[in-house]
Parts: structure tokens; sequence; C-alpha cells
């Protein structure tokens, strides 16, 4: 695919001839592919990329690296029972998160941990969700990776496919009517909807498409193109030119980005929404990377892709290796600094998951709360009858496990 030093967000009827080209600030090595205008997206950075804001980014980009193999480990020790990685696809995360607020609402897929962890989730509350321990905000009734966080915006991820597309596409509409009943021209923010190139080829995403253009919604539909939907490669999901080439038939704004590029996703993302807030119209968003590791630990991706292929990513366009190069030629990191770093998020990681391993689980008085937002007649009789059943029979419920 060309690539592009240019950030420039096209509207449907001036969408560019041929393949769309891939927006890039930095090159693999780590130096801006155009010296000026890179500093100068870097420059127009919200908040500015100093020294400390590149090493917070670098950071987290090293704790979600952390934490996704050490889970995975935990995961084939039978300590969780399923996982999901971001490896690979780091710079997505933190590129895109940084350059959103908590006003911004986010509906994710299931890959973007990194998203969740720039916007504030601990890791302690990384490991008791995934151990469904009873410090888990969602009291244990989710599989591992689906998280929830009405403190950080972020809606409950649900399994079934593709479901957040059209809630995220409400969600902007909602949020737009609500500005107009405050007399402003927008909102204070917009919804973000992550989802997989697989995910776009599902019914609901054409029906998120054409609702949030139709009806003109603040929303920026967030693709991140990994080559893969579990074991289907890009060339048997599509024929045409990606996903970002069907904004055009919508009827709405898009732009690729380089996704192994945080410089690069991070101005792209804060562009969308932009414009997303101006005009109340969505964005279609669509980053290139690849999926480095299993689609989850209930997949095996040697089986349908090469061990050299994946070496080759790993070792030749690691998102993160690419920034701590950028900041090493800006004498931010060495490699003790770098080591250090690593050592000190590993740790984080580790305590986080022993302390979680040690909680037990919800308690049973939890069960029937959040059901509605307050309990009905019937759920209160259904709740007295259980206990009542427990205490009959206390024998059958002992040590907690439920």
């Amino acid at each position: 695919m060309p690539l592009t030093t240019e950030l420039r967000v096209y509207d449907h009827d001036e969408t560019p001839p041929g393949t769309w080209p891939v927006f890039r600030v930095m090159d693999e090595d780590g130096s801006l592919r155009d010296p000026s205008v890179g500093q100068s997206y870097i420059d127009s950075h919200s908040p500015t990329l100093d020294e400390a804001h590149a090493i917070k980014m670098f950071r987290t980009m090293a704790r979600l690296s952390q934490m996704d193999h050490i889970f995975l480990n935990a995961q084939r020790q039978g300590r969780i029972s399923f996982y999901m990685s971001s490896q690979g696809e780091e710079a997505v995360h933190i590129g895109s998160s940084s350059a959103l607020t908590l006003q911004d609402t986010i509906f994710a897929q299931y890959r973007e941990t990194g998203v969740l962890m720039w916007r504030g989730f601990t890791m302690d509350q990384f490991a008791d969700q995934c151990f469904s321990n009873k410090g888990d905000l969602g009291k244990g009734r989710q599989m591992p990776v689906h998280y929830g966080s009405r403190a950080l915006n972020w809606h409950t991820i649900s399994s079934p496919l593709t479901t957040q597309l059209p809630q995220a596409a409400g969600a902007a509409m909602a949020m737009k009517l609500k500005a107009k009943r405050e007399g402003k021209d927008s909102s204070d923010g917009v919804a973000v909807c992550y989802f997989g190139d697989g995910a776009a080829s599902e019914g609901d995403f054409h029906a998120a498409m054409n609702f949030a253009s139709t009806l003109e919604t603040p929303v920026i539909f967030f693709c991140r193109n990994n080559g893969f939907a579990i074991s289907t490669p890009v060339r048997d999901q599509y024929r045409g030119d990606g996903i970002v080439s069907r904004a055009k038939g919508y009827g709405m704004y898009g732009i690729r980005v380089d996704g192994n590029d945080l410089f690069a996703v991070h101005a792209a993302t804060a562009k969308a929404k932009e414009i997303a807030l101006r005009e109340n119209r969505p964005v279609l968003l669509e980053t290139m990377s690849y999926r480095v590791g299993h689609h989850s630990t209930s997949d095996d991706s040697t089986r349908y892709r090469s061990t050299d292929e994946i070496k080759k990513w790993t070792e030749e366009d690691n998102p993160i290796d690419r920034f701590q190069r950028y900041c090493e030629g800006k004498g931010w990191l060495d490699d003790k600094m770098v080591a250090q770093i690593m050592d000190e998020e590993r740790m984080q990681v580790l305590q986080a998951l022993e302390k979680a391993e040690k909680k037990g689980p919800p308690e049973l008085s939890t069960l029937f709360d959040d059901i509605y937002k307050e309990k009905t007649p019937e759920l209160i009789r259904q709740e007295e009858a259980l206990l009542e059943h427990i205490a009959k029979y206390p024998e059958k419920y002992q040590g907690g496990g439920h």
C-alpha cells in the first residue's frame, strides 16, 4: 500500500484514486519519515509530547506486553480460564486512547486492553476480572477480558461479534440529541467503536454504518485490521481495498493509518474526533497492523500461518520497538532504562495476579444485584426462595464455590 505523510481524512466525494494511502509519521527505525511534517504532528499532541509523556506511553505499552505474556501463561497453567492478547497492536491502543478523553464513550470488541489501561483501569481490576473474583466489577458474570467500567465510560464487552457497532451508533445519536436539548452545537464527546476486519463482514456492520451516516451521529468507527479474523486471512475476507474504502458508499469520512506508528494513530484519532464533533458525522478509521499472538488461548495460529511470518513481524516491525527507537534517539530511553521499566511492569502484573488469585468468588448475596435499577417483587421472591433453599441444604453449598 502507498504511504503518505499527509494527514487527510477523505470525505465520500473526494476519495483517493486507486488504493487508499496509509498515513505514517514514523518509520520502522524510529525516525520521522518527513521530519518537518512529522514534528508538527508531535508538537500538536495533546497533552504535549514531552519526555515525561513519552515515557508514560512507553511504560503503558510495556505493561500491556508484560500482562499479555503473564496472563497467557496463567491460562496455560489453569489459573484463569481464558485470555486474549494484544501483541503487535500496542501502538493502536495507546496511540488512539491518548487522543481521547473520559468524555468519549467506548464500545470495544475484545482486543483493546491497552485502551482501557490508558484510561485508568488498574492492574488489580484487570486481574480481578480475569479471575472472576469478588473484586471483579462485573461480579464474576463475564468471561475473562470482557471488561466494563462505568467510571471510565467503557461499555462492558459482549462476546457476540459486532453487536457494539449499532450500539455505538445509537449512543452517538443519544449524545447528539442531549447536546441539542442543552442548546449546544455538539456533544462533549464522541462514541468510539473498536472492531476487527472480520467484524466488518457481519450484517450489523452495515446497519451501524448506514444508521450513523444517514442520521449524522458523532461516532468514530475504529477498525483494527490486523490481518486475521481468528484463522481467516484478509485475502479470504474481502476482495476490495480493505475496510476504509467502504466509507465512500456510506457517505462518510475515512482515513487509513499505519497501526504500528503511535504518532500516526494518535494524530488520525484526534483528527477524526475533531471532525465528528464539529460536523456531527461519523468517521471510519482503519489501522493496518498485524496480530502477532494467537486469536485467543483457544486458538493455535501456527496451524494457519508460519512461525517465520510471526517472527518477521515481531522482529522487523514491533510497535513497541519502533517507539523505543524514537525515544532513544531523543535521549529519553536507553537499554538500562528499558530493562528497568520492563522489570517494574512485570512485577506489577505478577503482584496483581497473585492478589487476585487469593480472593474468593463474589458473595452469593450479590447474585440478584444489578439486574434492574431496583429489585422487582418477582426478583425479591426468587432471592428469598434461593436463600431458603441454601439454608435448608447448607452442606451442598459449603466452601463458597457455588
